[in-house]
């Protein structure tokens, strides 16, 4: 199959309000170009339809590789309606190029999973869920997605958080909030299996702070995770400096719960 346009504005730039896609600007006598091509290729054949390929001979085409500000090659941007959404340049190994597009592709589901954002942030768990099942069913590399319905299923069915974050991978934008949803999915099973802990005079406090995390409550987890800290910081396995980073990756630095307690968490954490 053959990628090369012969009309950019209608293979790329109307094409794009359909699908995204992702111009190569290349030339002949380039080596980086002949390496990066076929892994292009091979991903596009491969795509299912989520983004296509055009490829644009820059010496046939100077004035378009003018026109994008194109100064070196190869040189790849991905067309969004009709703009350009992401760029990188340079022979990128196909495991990088797979983040790249993983980064900068628009989901055809974005605005429901913003919905179901909304809905947790309401507390409507169970809705949000059966909203972020029915997305990840139609496209399962949605990381976003099963980043929020890991979050649901906190309060829900934690046992599930593993299997639903499984395609998460270790080199992920999202690996750090993945493995932060894990440690929390860790304790939402933890308050319904209080056993499973080691008796210490902790011990309750921690447990308030897991059943806090299994009810969505972080306010609350933290301050028990806090007090924790301040009493016994070796306590399951340092399990409440954990459970309070964990809180912290997944609601964010500036978030309003993080920025009343870092300063609490801090202080117990060296004390």
């Amino acid at each position: 199959m053959s990628y090369e346009i012969q009309d950019f504005e209608k293979q790329v730039i109307e094409r794009s309000h359909q699908v995204p896609v992702l111009a190569d600007f290349w030339a002949p006598w380039c080596g980086p170009c002949r390496i990066l091509g076929p892994v292009l290729e091979r991903m596009a054949a491969h795509a299912g339809g989520r983004w296509e390929l055009a490829k644009i001979n820059t010496e046939e085409n100077p004035q378009l590789a003018s026109t994008f500000n194109v100064a070196s090659i190869p040189a790849v941007k991905l067309f969004v309606r009709g703009a350009v959404a992401d760029e990188f340049v340079g022979a990128l190994p196909e495991r990088e190029i797979s983040r790249f597009l993983e980064k900068a592709l628009p989901s055809p589901h974005a605005s429901q999973v913003e919905e179901a954002q909304r809905l947790l942030d309401e507390g409507a768990h169970s809705t949000a869920a059966e909203l972020l099942e029915q997305v990840i069913s139609e496209e399962p590399g949605n990381l976003g997605a099963r980043l929020s319905l890991a979050r649901a299923l906190l309060g829900l069915a934690p046992e599930r958080i593993a299997d639903v974050l499984a395609p998460v991978q270790p080199d992920s934008d999202q690996a750090e909030k993945a493995d932060a949803l894990r440690a929390l999915g860790r304790l939402a099973q933890l308050s319904v299996q209080p056993n499973q802990l080691p008796e210490a005079k902790v011990r309750d406090r921690y447990l308030a702070g897991a059943t806090a995390v299994q009810s969505g409550n972080f306010e609350v987890a933290l301050a028990a995770f806090i007090e924790v800290l301040e009493r016994d910081k070796g306590y399951d396995n340092e399990g409440a400096k954990q459970s309070c980073k964990a809180i912290f990756q997944l609601l964010g630095m500036r978030h309003p719960i993080v920025e009343r307690n870092f300063r609490a968490f801090s202080s117990a954490l060296h004390s």
